[in-house]
């Protein structure tokens, strides 16, 4: 496979998981989308604005080609921690429409260079890194926390899938769901 074969698969399956992670926020009240679900607090909206301001630094200010809007510091814990939330100041809108304009940004950067051009990853030891590894990171780092919005959005209210359209299909029942969670709790419980 070639570089810009290479790229174009890449960027392809970033903008898939970009999609899926904003479709686990479609139909939920402004409450769902930001109540913590785990003991760490994360939430729905929250994974939202964490991975817009984590791809605005990949994709941007690592190849010198900073986001205009200012980012919170990855360095000062408080203002790392507080990009995994959305404050009762920021609307739902908000956070999506700026995750919107960092994919605008970051997928300028994608096509602008070349798999081999090298940025700078401060909070990796400043170490010089290509696009291919930086590119690869976010789309697993997307990746990962479109996991976490499956897992959140099944715990609010059941709906499954990837994207809109398979949630919305459904496919099965809540009886289905419930028989299949007993019968894997059972098999738990069998090897006690």
């Amino acid at each position: 496979m070639d570089d810009s074969a290479a790229k174009t698969n890449l960027h392809t399956y970033l903008r898939h998981e970009r999609e899926a992670v904003l479709a686990k926020l479609d139909g939920l009240s402004d409450y769902d989308v930001r109540r913590p679900l785990t003991a760490s607090g994360t939430n729905l909206l929250g994974l939202v604005k964490h991975l817009a301001t984590w791809e605005a630094r990949y994709l941007g200010e690592v190849f010198a080609r900073p986001f205009p809007e200012p980012l919170s510091r990855w360095d000062v814990e408080e203002e790392r921690l507080a990009d995994m939330w959305a404050t009762e100041h920021e609307s739902r809108a908000d956070v999506v429409d700026r995750y919107r304009r960092v994919w605008a940004h970051a997928d300028a950067t994608i096509e602008a260079l070349d798999l081999t051009s090298t940025g700078r990853v401060e909070w990796w030891g400043d170490a010089e890194v290509p696009l291919f590894n930086v590119l690869v990171h976010v789309l697993a780092e997307t990746s990962r926390h479109a996991g976490h919005a499956d897992i959140l959005r099944e715990e609010i209210d059941g709906a499954v899938g990837t994207d809109a359209e398979a949630m919305a299909a459904g496919g099965h029942d809540a009886a289905f769901w419930a028989e299949r969670r007993a019968r894997i709790e059972a098999a738990a419980r069998s090897t006690r």
